[in-house]
């Protein structure tokens, strides 16, 4: 059987393995923390983009339409 020494130095090595781990896991979350700001960043940057050439798009369509209706308007 095991002394309480060894016991106790058995449990410490436990301890010691567990608060590792919890520090392995501390740096990965803020791996992943800095990963997901990244590609919010990036999304953010795609929907601005996306903003400007959809207003663009309606520009468009807004000015052809009154180039028709100009057309339509002055040849009756």
């Amino acid at each position: 059987m095991a002394t309480l020494e060894e016991r106790v130095a058995y449990l410490e090595g436990q301890v010691n393995g567990f608060i590792g781990l919890q520090e392995t896991l501390t740096r990965f979350e803020q791996r992943v923390d800095r990963r997901f700001e990244a590609v919010d960043r990036r999304l953010e940057a795609v929907d601005d983009k996306l903003s400007r050439q959809f207003q663009w798009l309606v520009g468009l369509q807004i000015t052809m339409l009154l180039a028709v209706v100009g057309a339509l308007l002055a040849r009756s």
